[in-house]
């Protein structure tokens, strides 16, 4: 663990530890206001549960920056116990708590290429690909009118078992791009 000289180092990307817990910096604006000490203003985002934290970093605060590994992985298999992951220069079999991961587990699909960030030996989260593809495993069918009511989408459900909405014309066996920062259909493939 290393401290921080000064404001200026916190940038976006940077892995912190606040109270213990690891924390990426998703944005950081150096404020200065009259009859005030400048700040850093900053978002970040735990890296076990995902959520988003404020904080105003003031003059003189330390801020440790936190080692953490990335290694890249193939998702192996998920099991009551989480994913199971093989890193791919050490071939070791590692473990993430599905819980850690949330709705973003059932963006992958075994052989999924990812990102592990560890701390400690352990891992932290995943860097999911900015997009994947999963084929559709159940879509009601498009009913004829529904656009005037202004519905033109349906919830359809892809073969891991996520779930999201997409146009009309998507069919049960299409294969679709998903994107994975918002969760959202981006087209089909």
């Amino acid at each position: 663990m290393s401290t921080l000289p000064s404001l200026n180092s916190i940038k976006v990307g940077l892995v912190i530890l606040r109270d213990g817990d690891p924390y990426e910096v998703v944005e950081a604006n150096f404020v200065r206001m009259q009859q005030r000490k400048p700040v850093m203003q900053t978002k970040l985002r735990h890296l076990g549960t995902q959520k988003i934290l404020e904080y105003s970093f003031k003059p003189g605060e330390t801020v440790e920056q936190a080692e953490i590994e990335k290694r890249k992985a193939n998702l192996l298999y998920g099991d009551t116990k989480g994913l199971h992951f093989m890193d791919q220069t050490s071939f070791e079999e590692l473990t993430c708590p599905a819980s850690q991961l949330g709705t973003r587990a059932k963006l992958l699909k075994e052989g999924a290429e990812i990102v592990l960030v560890m701390l400690d030996g352990r891992v932290l989260s995943l860097e999911l690909p900015k997009k994947v593809e999963l084929m559709v495993k159940s879509a009601p069918p498009g009913v004829r009118g529904d656009s005037a009511q202004g519905g033109v989408t349906k919830n359809v459900e892809t073969e891991t078992g996520y779930t999201l909405n997409v146009p009309l014309f998507v069919r049960e066996g299409d294969v679709i791009r998903i994107n994975t920062d918002t969760g959202e259909y981006v087209e089909r493939v």
